[in-house]
């Protein structure tokens, strides 16, 4: 479906009147004074200024550091709504999970044909290191983002799996801060669900999944790669939020086969590392050797089940979006049963057939890099010129294999507030999801972003989208 065609609205019914779960919404915002709600708008700008909730964006030269655009519109979804989503939600991570450890064990899923070897031998995610070896508690995607993308009343799609280290929490509880300071009297009218207890969830949830070897209470920390990483803030956030330690790596030492981290009363033992750095700079005695952001001899400690590192190292293996191409497979054969959160309908350019039909159609498709993230590497065909189309054709020429392409969906719209009033635009959602031996937690909500710029449907706070609060209402 292309962007001309009929767009759902997810609060406005085609040819008048609001959704059910816009209708308190709507009474309250027809009630409220327009100059009030302008002014609204920028305290909260300035309240996310002065909390220091911004990120950076990468161009040619050095990192340009922004701040997110939020909209006091919310999002909502009914409890209905959100019921469907979370068994789709839960299957596929538990899906993911069981994919995890086959590929690093058996790979029953490749000697069944169904996926082929190629996708992960040539993957630079897939680690060596971790074949044969079962993290505590069986657990590798201890948190996930899952990126949902709405076309209709009941059509919900996943459009990426993020199981290396997904961000944007930090961004949805914020979001939801500012809105409960701003307009409480909403959150008397309408009853929500919470998201302010996420941070006790993670923490409970990754102390589920701390080693055997744990002695009493689990000590949770997280590892940043320090304060010029583009999420660094949420580490920051989340470490606070959690009373967890924020580390860097020269925090850190292995002392007698676990590793501890400096206080000031001395060196104490780890035994969950909740890393925000990427696995090539982890271990530098394993992974790059000119690495300075991690733990030398740290994937020692952990193959010795001494420490528990969330996300497994590896899980960047499900972020692939040649991996993503065979989710439907992938959830069957692990579930036994058919995908309730359909894919995005995929091309793989590495299939000559798919490429030729993907290079004939370049003008009408979205094209990604496999490796890619935050609206990088892209091309949106409606949206680009003949010069873009046909750069892009070169490099999809030059390295098929580093494609996949997609139809141009007919993203939802949401409201946002303009000047003039409300107006539609596209937005998508990031539920996060965690995962422990006692089984998977769904937050309420999750972060919805929303292309700010009229007809757009890049939702990336890289390429100027912005942020929503995300209403699951109570039954």
């Amino acid at each position: 479906m292309s962007e001309g065609d009929a767009q759902f609205d997810e609060m406005q019914i085609a040819g008048g009147g609001v959704r059910e779960a816009y209708s308190e919404y709507s009474e309250w915002f027809e009630e409220q004074d327009m100059a009030l709600l302008r002014r609204k708008h920028f305290e909260a700008e300035g309240q996310f200024r002065r909390t220091g909730i911004t990120f950076n964006v990468y161009g040619e030269d050095e990192a340009e550091e922004r701040l997110i655009p939020f909209d006091m519109v919310p999002r909502i979804i009914s409890a209905a709504e959100w019921r469907k989503l979370t068994r789709g939600i839960e299957q596929r991570v538990s899906a993911l999970n069981a994919f995890m450890h086959d590929l690093y064990h058996r790979q029953e899923i490749i000697r069944a044909g169904r996926i082929p070897e190629r996708l992960f031998r040539q993957n630079d995610a897939w680690l060596p290191n971790m074949v044969g070896f079962t993290p505590p508690g069986g657990v590798y995607t201890h948190i996930v983002g899952i990126d949902l993308v709405r076309t209709g009343p009941d059509e919900f799609f996943v459009l990426e799996d993020n199981a290396r280290t997904p961000s944007g929490v930090s961004y949805m509880l914020e979001n939801r801060e500012t809105m409960m300071a701003m307009f409480p009297d909403l959150f008397t009218r309408i009853g929500v669900e919470a998201v302010s207890n996420y941070p006790r969830r993670l923490a409970r949830s990754l102390a589920a999944c701390a080693p055997a070897s744990t002695v009493g209470k689990p000590t949770v920390a997280v590892l940043t790669p320090g304060i010029y990483n583009s999420a660094y803030f949420e580490h920051a956030f989340l470490a606070d939020q959690m009373g967890a330690e924020l580390v860097e790596g020269s925090d850190l030492r292995v002392i007698d086969g676990h590793v501890q981290m400096r206080t000031t009363q001395g060196y104490q033992t780890v035994d969950v590392l909740y890393r925000r750095v990427d696995d090539e700079f982890l271990d530098p005695l394993t992974f790059n050797p000119d690495s300075v952001l991690g733990v030398p001899g740290i994937m020692d400690v952990y193959r010795a089940g001494n420490i528990t590192i969330a996300n497994a190292p590896g899980t960047g293996v499900a972020d692939d979006k040649a991996i993503y191409s065979f989710m439907p497979d992938i959830v069957e054969f692990y579930t036994g049963e058919k995908p309730l959160l359909p894919n995005v309908e995929t091309w793989r350019c590495a299939d000559p057939d798919s490429l030729k039909y993907v290079l004939d159609n370049l003008a009408e498709l979205v094209v990604k890099e496999v490796h890619g993230s935050g609206g990088y590497g892209m091309l949106v065909g409606p949206a680009s010129t003949r010069k873009q189309i046909a750069e892009f054709r070169q490099k999809i020429e030059a390295r098929p294999d580093n494609y996949i392409a997609q139809p141009t969906l007919s993203l939802s719209t949401c409201p946002i507030f303009t000047r003039k009033g409300l107006a539609p635009r596209h937005v998508d959602l990031r539920p996060f999801v965690l995962m422990s031996p006692n089984g998977v937690d769904i937050t309420p909500g999750g972060l919805t972003r929303v292309a700010l710029k009229k007809g757009s449907l890049v939702v990336n706070s890289s390429q100027g989208g912005g942020t929503k609060d995300t209403w699951v209402l109570k039954d």
